[in-house]
């Protein structure tokens, strides 16, 4: 017999991964945006927006386990300018949700859950896309270093120069 109180657990620290997630990476959209980086600013905008799938997924199997879903983040924003040091951030927190997905995906099964096992399982290589998504970004700093960010601000530049965006 599936032992659900686990799985509701599990599924619950998943979800307050996720907002946690949904919020670090939408406070970098918007500092990246500021800072005239489009490509990585819209990068994390769509990563944000993936994490919100994700709660949904987590969020109806809680729900067809009959349990209540808990909405909080586990972790504050931190307010990181340099954007290297976001990336690596990133990177960090994808490589983290991985490990934990892989060890509740184990628990799941341990408690006769496959279904649940199946959703973390999931979720797993969608985190490991993110994952490459933010090693190639770090990559690329440093195999171009500060041009890599100035060609995007200059990218962005030329956009709103030619009316293609709303200068702000």
């Amino acid at each position: 017999m599936i032992k659900r109180e686990k799985s509701i657990e599990l599924l619950n620290k998943a979800v307050a991964g996720e907002m946690s997630a949904v919020h670090q990476y939408m406070y970098f959209h918007f500092r990246l945006d500021d800072m005239g980086y489009e490509f990585l600013a819209n990068q994390f905008k769509r990563t944000a927006i993936a994490e919100m799938m994700h709660v949904e997924k987590l969020a109806e199997r809680i729900l067809f386990l009959k349990g209540e879903v808990e909405l909080r983040a586990n972790a504050p924003v931190e307010k990181i300018h340099d954007v290297k040091e976001m990336l690596k951030k990133a990177e960090e927190m994808e490589a983290q949700t991985i490990h934990e997905y892989n060890t509740w995906a184990r628990e799941c099964a341990e408690h006769l859950d496959s279904a649940s096992k199946q959703v973390f399982e999931d979720l797993i290589i969608e985190e490991e896309n993110h994952q490459d998504n933010f090693d190639t970004e770090i990559d690329n700093m440093n195999n171009f270093g500060d041009n890599y960010l100035a060609l995007q601000s200059i990218e962005r530049s030329k956009n709103v120069g030619s009316g293609g965006e709303k200068a702000q």
